[in-house]
């Protein structure tokens, strides 16, 4: 993981929720959008702002190719402070393509919405207010 960053001028951490969206079917469509609204509830709990792609474009599909849903994600996830995976994220290639972005820029990627997550943000917050 790398070292906590904050900018001076932000004092919540954004992490963004990636995990499976597609499935074979609607129900496990939604259950996939429903897996990711939780984990974006408790990273809110935990004191930061979650970005949940599910909810963002959720039952979007064939509305615009999916290239723009694809790519739209990659740049909020460039915007983001840290990446929290879940679900079966490793059978997703989106999913799988969100983890490779991060580890390249350089962000924080959690497998769990663990104490770890929650020690994270906590030490982002205090960084960012010794920067004020």
């Amino acid at each position: 993981m790398s070292a906590v960053q904050p900018t001076a001028s932000l004092t919540i951490p954004v992490v963004y929720i990636a995990g499976p969206y597609r499935a074979k079917t609607a129900w496990q469509v939604l259950a996939n959008i429903r897996l990711a609204q939780e984990a974006a509830l408790t990273v809110w709990k935990m004191g930061a702002v979650a970005l949940c792609p599910h909810s963002n474009t959720g039952l979007f599909d064939g509305e615009c190719p999916d290239d723009v849903w694809l790519l739209g994600d990659l740049e909020l996830l460039r915007r983001s402070d840290a990446v929290l995976m879940v679900g079966t994220w490793q059978r997703s290639s989106g999913a799988c393509a969100e983890q490779e972005l991060a580890l390249a820029l350089g962000l924080p990627v959690f497998h769990e919405a663990s104490l770890v997550l929650s020690d994270w943000i906590t030490n982002w917050k205090r960084a960012a207010r010794a920067l004020c």
